[in-house]
């Protein structure tokens, strides 16, 4: 039994695992890379048509974006996921196709005008249709033979409807592993879905990591708030112009906009519209209603025994066609305006920025993770001026952040849920995180749990019957960020990573004598004084 790491390593997206097991190829996920690429992947190292199998963690489209070229490469194999996974990616991929044959035709009117070559998509709508046909689902904690020798159990991720981690149980001979892929894990107390379920024992784990450095604090009241940034903006007179991943988190905002309504929260604006202008959060709000009943969390299925919809009420607009989506500004009530894509890189959402930015009326919440050098990070990090569609715009609205309402666990979440299977697990292996945060929770992993962590990069092979590293990958540098600040993230990382240590040792000396101690005391407080300056 193999593995090999080809994305998501030292990076958060692009996730690609290779697992070989009794002579099957098989990857865990096969993602879109998304932002600003870090490092060079390696190409998968075997061809499309000898891939015997997909198993797929959730729909994202950093997970399962790049199946449908898979598809179109060769791959015939089936690809299995939960129910929900499987009818997300059906209008995900679809869209996803879309963008990349709408991306070819724009490249190809400016290519024939500048006499260059033809520009190809990496893959068509007919690809994605060939793609969904080999989906096969399967329930929660349903263990499934799906080779001789290999069995999956999909485990609740608590990340997005119908997320997983993957349990595979490979048996090679007298010998059998067990090894889990962790998928993106969720944050705690989400509406809408469950939490993740804690992962059973196992020999090896892989684990994600986006934020593997920090913890979210103790859990705020999204309610609350939201209600405050909803009662500033309409008292100003402006708008609260939200980027969502149309999959999931604007789900979670509906919720959340739903209880402010029905409470009353937001005074003298009371029937404020709410304009959801994604076609594919459009969609995707209808699957999250179409009865997915197994994957609801207790207090949904209470509101549905009610007879209430969590996610729709009066007020909320779907908005569809472009015309659709062009009235919306025309629409001069104070209002909110939920829109894709989540980090203001594509879609409808970069028209409502430049409708929005320059006025200091109107605010722009973010609720999710922003990749470095996206639109939406630069936002974050207090940007004066943005270029959309060729001009440069003033920010003059209010930037804010909804705290705490990641979709990802933090380290604490991460740690916790690694300590149930700390028993028997062999080696972590660290991926999906930022580049310097791969190494940071790496390091905590080895000295809060006691567990050999490793943080491979793209190309790394390693036996799992031996624990052996075969073969390491080509580390090649492609993202613009200055090599000084490269340096400085790395040292940084080794710097966490024996603050961490130290706090080991101290644990370890904690029966030496009361001298010894105090000996050890004054040269920490001592190294301390030297650097708190």
């Amino acid at each position: 039994m193999k593995i090999t790491f080809l994305g998501a390593a030292h990076e958060v997206t692009g996730s690609c695992t290779l697992l070989e097991a009794n002579g099957k190829n098989i990857l865990i996920d096969c993602g879109l890379e998304q932002g600003i690429d870090i490092y060079e992947n390696c190409e998968i190292p075997v061809a499309a048509c000898d891939i015997d199998a997909v198993c797929l963690t959730h729909a994202h489209i950093d997970h399962s974006g790049k199946i449908p070229a898979l598809v179109a490469e060769g791959f015939k194999g089936e690809i299995y996921s939960t129910l929900a996974t499987r009818k997300l990616c059906n209008i995900m991929l679809r869209d996803s196709a879309h963008i990349q044959e709408f991306e070819a035709e724009w490249r190809n009117r400016k290519a024939k005008r500048a006499g260059q070559g033809e520009y190809v998509p990496l893959y068509t709508l007919q690809d994605a249709e060939n793609a969904l046909k080999l989906f096969k689902h399967y329930d929660y904690n349903e263990p499934t033979e799906i080779f001789d020798g290999v069995r999956i159990t999909f485990i609740d991720a608590g990340h997005l409807l119908g997320s997983a981690s993957i349990l595979f149980e490979i048996t090679e001979g007298e010998k059998t592993e067990r090894i889990i892929f962790s998928g993106d894990l969720g944050n705690t107390n989400r509406p809408l879905i469950n939490d993740s379920s804690n992962p059973p024992v196992a020999d090896y784990v892989v684990v994600e990591s986006t934020y593997g450095d920090r913890t979210h604090g103790a859990r705020p009241d999204y309610t609350a708030q939201l209600t405050e940034i909803l009662q500033e903006t309409f008292d100003r007179g402006g708008n609260v112009v939200i980027p969502s991943f149309a999959v999931g988190r604007t789900q979670e905002m509906l919720y959340l906009i739903r209880n402010i309504k029905e409470q009353g929260l937001v005074k003298n604006h009371a029937n404020f519209a709410v304009y959801v202008d994604s076609p594919l959060a459009v969609e995707a709000t209808n699957i999250y209603s179409s009865g997915l009943t197994d994957y609801y969390d207790s207090e949904t299925l209470d509101l549905l025994e009610q007879g209430i919809d969590p996610i729709r009420f009066n007020g909320l607009k779907l908005s569809v066609t472009s015309d659709d989506s062009k009235m919306i500004n025309f629409d001069e009530s104070p209002k909110v305006i939920l829109s894709a894509s989540g980090m203001c890189e594509a879609g409808r959402i970069r028209h409502h920025l430049k409708h929005n930015l320059w006025r200091s009326d109107s605010t722009i919440l973010f609720v999710g993770y922003q990749s470095e050098g996206t639109v939406g990070r630069k936002l974050v990090d207090g940007e004066t001026t943005v270029k959309l569609f060729g001009e440069e715009i003033n920010v003059k609205a209010r930037i804010a952040t909804l705290q705490g309402i990641s979709g990802h666990a933090d380290r604490d979440m991460m740690l916790d849920w690694l300590s149930h299977t700390k028993s028997t697990v062999k080696t972590v292996f660290v991926n999906h995180g930022d580049d310097s945060v791969c190494d940071i929770f790496a390091a905590d992993i080895e000295t809060k749990l006691g567990i050999k962590a490793i943080a491979p990069f793209s190309g790394d092979k390693y036996d799992l019957m031996t624990g052996e590293c075969l073969e390491k990958g080509r580390i090649v540098r492609i993202e613009k960020r200055s090599e000084g600040r490269h340096r400085a993230d790395t040292v940084f990382a080794r710097l966490y990573a024996a603050g961490q240590r130290l706090l080991s040792v101290i644990n370890k000396n904690k029966e030496s004598s009361n001298k010894e101690i105090a000996k050890f005391a004054d040269q920490i407080t001592a190294l301390c004084d030297k650097y708190d300056k």
